[in-house]
Protein backbone atom coordinates (compact mmCIF):
# COMPACT_ATOMS: atom_id res chain seq x y z
CA UNK A 1 0.00 0.00 0.00
CA UNK A 2 1.55 3.08 -0.97
CA UNK A 3 2.02 6.13 1.93
CA UNK A 4 -0.79 8.28 2.59
CA UNK A 5 0.12 11.90 2.43
CA UNK A 6 -3.54 13.81 3.70
CA UNK A 7 -4.53 17.21 3.25
CA UNK A 8 -4.72 18.77 6.92
CA UNK A 9 -8.12 19.07 8.43
CA UNK A 10 -9.46 22.12 10.33
CA UNK A 11 -7.63 22.31 14.25
CA UNK A 12 -10.85 22.70 15.67
CA UNK A 13 -12.12 19.03 14.24
CA UNK A 14 -13.90 17.17 17.02
CA UNK A 15 -14.00 13.32 16.26
CA UNK A 16 -15.64 10.77 18.57
CA UNK A 17 -14.76 6.77 17.88
CA UNK A 18 -17.34 4.96 18.23
CA UNK A 19 -16.90 1.52 18.82
CA UNK A 20 -18.56 -1.68 19.83
CA UNK A 21 -19.05 -5.50 18.50
CA UNK A 22 -21.10 -6.62 15.64
CA UNK A 23 -24.34 -5.99 16.22
CA UNK A 24 -23.71 -3.85 19.50
CA UNK A 25 -26.02 -0.81 17.90
CA UNK A 26 -23.67 1.78 16.92
CA UNK A 27 -25.36 2.75 13.96
CA UNK A 28 -28.82 3.43 15.82
CA UNK A 29 -27.27 5.08 18.34
CA UNK A 30 -25.16 7.32 15.81
CA UNK A 31 -28.16 8.38 13.89
CA UNK A 32 -29.63 9.61 16.98
CA UNK A 33 -26.63 11.80 17.91
CA UNK A 34 -26.70 12.98 14.75
CA UNK A 35 -29.92 14.29 14.90
CA UNK A 36 -29.81 15.90 18.33
CA UNK A 37 -26.01 16.86 18.47
CA UNK A 38 -25.32 17.84 14.73
CA UNK A 39 -22.55 15.34 14.22
CA UNK A 40 -21.77 13.87 11.12
CA UNK A 41 -21.65 10.28 10.98
CA UNK A 42 -19.08 8.20 9.19
CA UNK A 43 -19.60 4.46 9.36
CA UNK A 44 -15.80 3.06 8.21
CA UNK A 45 -18.07 -0.10 7.15
CA UNK A 46 -20.89 1.49 5.30
CA UNK A 47 -17.43 3.59 3.62
CA UNK A 48 -15.78 0.45 2.38
CA UNK A 49 -19.11 -1.09 1.61
CA UNK A 50 -19.91 1.49 -1.21
CA UNK A 51 -16.00 1.26 -2.02
CA UNK A 52 -16.69 -1.85 -3.03
CA UNK A 53 -19.36 -1.32 -5.41
CA UNK A 54 -18.49 1.63 -6.79
CA UNK A 55 -17.87 0.91 -10.64
CA UNK A 56 -14.09 1.69 -11.71
CA UNK A 57 -12.74 1.34 -7.61
CA UNK A 58 -9.29 0.05 -7.58
CA UNK A 59 -9.66 -1.30 -4.07
CA UNK A 60 -13.23 -2.72 -5.01
CA UNK A 61 -12.49 -6.97 -4.82
CA UNK A 62 -9.84 -6.55 -2.20
CA UNK A 63 -12.31 -4.98 0.21
CA UNK A 64 -14.89 -7.89 -1.19
CA UNK A 65 -12.33 -10.15 -0.34
CA UNK A 66 -11.52 -8.77 3.37
CA UNK A 67 -14.95 -8.11 4.25
CA UNK A 68 -16.45 -12.15 3.15
CA UNK A 69 -13.51 -13.56 5.59
CA UNK A 70 -14.11 -11.41 8.34
CA UNK A 71 -10.75 -9.73 8.33
CA UNK A 72 -9.68 -6.02 8.80
CA UNK A 73 -9.47 -3.94 5.83
CA UNK A 74 -5.67 -2.31 5.04
CA UNK A 75 -5.72 0.68 7.04
CA UNK A 76 -4.95 2.56 4.23
CA UNK A 77 -7.66 1.82 2.28
CA UNK A 78 -10.01 2.72 5.16
CA UNK A 79 -8.54 6.11 6.58
CA UNK A 80 -7.81 7.40 3.10
CA UNK A 81 -12.41 7.16 2.63
CA UNK A 82 -12.70 8.35 6.32
CA UNK A 83 -10.40 11.52 5.18
CA UNK A 84 -12.05 11.53 2.06
CA UNK A 85 -15.73 11.81 3.46
CA UNK A 86 -14.61 14.17 5.91
CA UNK A 87 -13.23 16.91 3.50
CA UNK A 88 -16.30 16.30 1.20
CA UNK A 89 -18.96 16.91 3.96
CA UNK A 90 -17.32 20.10 5.09
CA UNK A 91 -18.05 19.63 8.81
CA UNK A 92 -16.50 19.87 12.00
CA UNK A 93 -17.70 17.32 14.50
CA UNK A 94 -17.44 13.66 13.04
CA UNK A 95 -18.77 10.24 14.86
CA UNK A 96 -16.55 7.70 13.66
CA UNK A 97 -18.44 4.01 13.90
CA UNK A 98 -16.08 1.03 13.50
CA UNK A 99 -12.97 2.47 13.02
CA UNK A 100 -10.00 1.77 14.56
CA UNK A 101 -10.51 -1.71 14.42
CA UNK A 102 -6.83 -2.49 15.83
CA UNK A 103 -4.17 -0.16 17.40
CA UNK A 104 -2.17 0.87 14.24
CA UNK A 105 -5.21 2.30 12.96
CA UNK A 106 -5.89 3.88 16.18
CA UNK A 107 -2.24 5.57 15.85
CA UNK A 108 -1.89 6.18 12.08
CA UNK A 109 -5.25 8.06 12.20
CA UNK A 110 -4.43 10.19 14.87
CA UNK A 111 -0.96 11.10 13.44
CA UNK A 112 -2.42 11.76 10.16
CA UNK A 113 -5.95 13.08 10.60
CA UNK A 114 -6.24 14.44 14.15
CA UNK A 115 -6.86 13.33 17.80
CA UNK A 116 -10.00 11.88 18.75
CA UNK A 117 -11.73 13.29 21.99
CA UNK A 118 -12.88 10.08 23.18
CA UNK A 119 -13.82 6.44 22.38
CA UNK A 120 -17.74 5.66 22.55
CA UNK A 121 -18.02 1.96 23.95
CA UNK A 122 -20.68 -0.01 23.78
CA UNK A 123 -20.89 -2.79 25.72
CA UNK A 124 -22.55 -5.92 24.44
CA UNK A 125 -22.31 -9.93 25.41
CA UNK A 126 -22.11 -11.82 22.23
CA UNK A 127 -24.99 -13.72 22.23
CA UNK A 128 -27.34 -10.92 21.94
CA UNK A 129 -25.04 -9.63 19.21
CA UNK A 130 -25.36 -12.94 17.66
CA UNK A 131 -29.09 -12.88 18.09
CA UNK A 132 -29.39 -9.17 16.38
CA UNK A 133 -27.17 -10.19 13.82
CA UNK A 134 -29.00 -13.23 12.49
CA UNK A 135 -32.31 -11.57 13.05
CA UNK A 136 -30.64 -8.93 10.77
CA UNK A 137 -29.60 -10.92 8.17
CA UNK A 138 -32.68 -11.97 7.37
CA UNK A 139 -33.21 -8.66 5.55
CA UNK A 140 -29.90 -7.19 5.10
CA UNK A 141 -28.42 -8.82 2.03
CA UNK A 142 -25.10 -8.11 3.90
CA UNK A 143 -22.51 -10.96 2.75
CA UNK A 144 -21.17 -11.00 6.56
CA UNK A 145 -24.30 -11.42 7.97
CA UNK A 146 -24.34 -15.07 8.31
CA UNK A 147 -23.10 -17.17 11.24
CA UNK A 148 -19.92 -18.33 10.14
CA UNK A 149 -18.85 -14.69 8.97
CA UNK A 150 -20.57 -13.37 12.22
CA UNK A 151 -18.07 -15.66 14.45
CA UNK A 152 -14.94 -14.38 12.61
CA UNK A 153 -15.83 -10.93 13.70
CA UNK A 154 -16.38 -12.03 16.99
CA UNK A 155 -13.19 -13.35 17.44
CA UNK A 156 -11.53 -10.43 14.94
CA UNK A 157 -13.41 -7.96 17.85
CA UNK A 158 -11.87 -9.58 20.57
CA UNK A 159 -8.08 -9.99 19.23
CA UNK A 160 -7.72 -6.64 17.89
CA UNK A 161 -10.71 -4.11 18.90
CA UNK A 162 -10.74 -4.55 22.00
CA UNK A 163 -6.95 -4.04 22.74
CA UNK A 164 -7.61 -0.29 21.46
CA UNK A 165 -10.82 0.35 24.30
CA UNK A 166 -8.27 -0.92 26.49
CA UNK A 167 -5.67 1.30 25.34
CA UNK A 168 -8.21 4.98 25.29
CA UNK A 169 -9.20 3.36 28.51
CA UNK A 170 -5.63 3.87 29.81
CA UNK A 171 -5.52 7.09 28.85
CA UNK A 172 -9.22 7.69 30.58
CA UNK A 173 -10.55 8.41 27.11
CA UNK A 174 -13.42 5.94 27.11
CA UNK A 175 -16.97 6.21 28.01
CA UNK A 176 -19.00 3.17 28.08
CA UNK A 177 -22.62 2.41 27.83
CA UNK A 178 -24.53 -1.15 28.23
CA UNK A 179 -26.58 -2.15 25.01
CA UNK A 180 -28.75 -4.57 27.19
CA UNK A 181 -31.54 -2.07 27.83
CA UNK A 182 -33.87 -1.01 25.25
CA UNK A 183 -32.77 1.73 22.71
CA UNK A 184 -34.43 4.56 24.01
CA UNK A 185 -32.61 4.22 27.58
CA UNK A 186 -29.43 3.12 26.02
CA UNK A 187 -29.76 6.36 23.87
CA UNK A 188 -30.44 8.41 26.90
CA UNK A 189 -27.36 7.33 28.60
CA UNK A 190 -25.20 7.95 25.59
CA UNK A 191 -26.65 11.51 25.28
CA UNK A 192 -25.93 12.19 28.92
CA UNK A 193 -22.55 11.96 27.54
CA UNK A 194 -22.45 14.40 25.02
CA UNK A 195 -25.01 17.12 26.68
CA UNK A 196 -22.19 16.86 29.47
CA UNK A 197 -18.92 17.47 26.40
CA UNK A 198 -20.91 19.32 23.63
CA UNK A 199 -23.77 21.47 24.81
Amino acid sequence: MPALELEPVAPDTTVVFVLGGPGAGKGTQCAKLVNEFGFVHLSAGDLLREERSREGSPFGELINTYIKEGKIVPMEVTIALLHAAMKQSGAKRFLVDGFPRQMDQALKFEELICESKFVLYFECPEEEMLRRLLKRGETSGRVDDNIESIRKRFQTFRDTSYPVIEHYAKLGKVKQVSCLKPIDKVYGETRDIFVQLFK
